[in-house]
């Protein structure tokens, strides 16, 4: 057969796959694992059969086999996205992705959901390594347990500022809080952000002041019931502001909520004093 008679037989197979992705009749199994498994398989064929949203598994674990076409990382990306791939297949491609390629399969709407709570994982694991910019585009973009791991991101920041540090040390980490900070302000915006996750990250140990503080202070946040309810039990909450959000609590819960909190005994008292009146 001649190069031109082979190029053409190649071709007709993409134009063959789209066709069927479209209106066609779905090829036997047998065929669709005989072209994942091909070693000729060109970039435009394995997209084509990506696109099939029926694809089975054992196509889709086929495809992943096939070396030839994991040379293309949108094939990897497009094979992690397809709802049917096995969560041993898509998980492990993930790890090889760039973080805005994390990001986007993450909040793919076909990827399955115990898939996307892996690869936030992995997203969330590699926060303390990527560049303040692409962490401002995910506080903005990302999913909303990546935004609320953003959220705890500048407690670990806080306090460096040592009395054995110079002053342009002090300097230098004053300016590493401010752009910290400036990362959780922009996750709080997070549309995918939940009332459940504020509250979550509130509540952890690791968060401090600068996040109680800025929850307290959030046009969005600050008046909700239940999370004025999580600030109290928390220990960087001033004495105005706690005095101002214990009023939403019903008198019989007060008590409970300020027995496992976590603020200064002093204030704690105040409160139920003024519950009290």
């Amino acid at each position: 057969m001649s190069k031109k008679e082979m190029s053409g037989d190649k071709s007709f197979g993409v134009e063959a796959l789209q066709a069927d992705a479209v209106s066609g009749p779905a090829p036997a199994a047998s065929e669709l694992l005989s072209t994942a498994s091909d070693p000729a398989l060109t970039e435009d064929m394995a997209l084509s059969l990506l696109k099939r949203p029926e694809l089975p598994a054992e196509v889709l674990e086929q495809l992943a086999k096939n070396a030839q076409a994991l040379k293309s990382r949108k094939v990897k990306i497009g094979l992690a996205s397809h709802p049917h791939t096995p969560r041993h297949v898509s998980v492990p491609l993930a790890r090889q992705f760039y973080t805005f390629e994390l990001m986007k399969v993450a909040l793919a709407p076909a990827v399955p959901a115990d898939v996307k709570v892996a690869i936030d994982d992995v997203l969330i694991a590699r926060l303390k390594a990527v560049t303040l910019g692409e962490r401002l585009t995910l506080a903005r973009r990302a999913s909303g347990r990546v935004a609320a791991a953003l959220l705890l991101d500048v407690e670990g920041t806080e306090g460096r500022t040592g009395q054995g540090e110079t002053g342009d040390c002090k300097i230098k980490n004053a300016e590493t809080v401010a752009r910290e900070t400036r990362v959780m302000q922009i996750a709080l915006e997070n549309p995918r952000l939940t009332e459940a996750l504020v509250i979550s990250s509130v509540l952890r140990p690791v968060a401090g002041a600068a996040l109680v503080q800025a929850v307290a202070r959030h046009a969005k946040w600050s008046p909700r019931r239940e999370i004025r309810a999580a600030l109290l039990r928390t220990e960087h909450l001033s004495l105005a502001r706690a005095l101002e959000f214990s009023r939403e609590i019903p008198d019989a819960l007060l008590p409970e909520i300020l027995a496992s909190s976590r603020l200064p005994e002093k204030i704690k008292d105040q409160l139920l004093r003024e519950a009290g009146k």
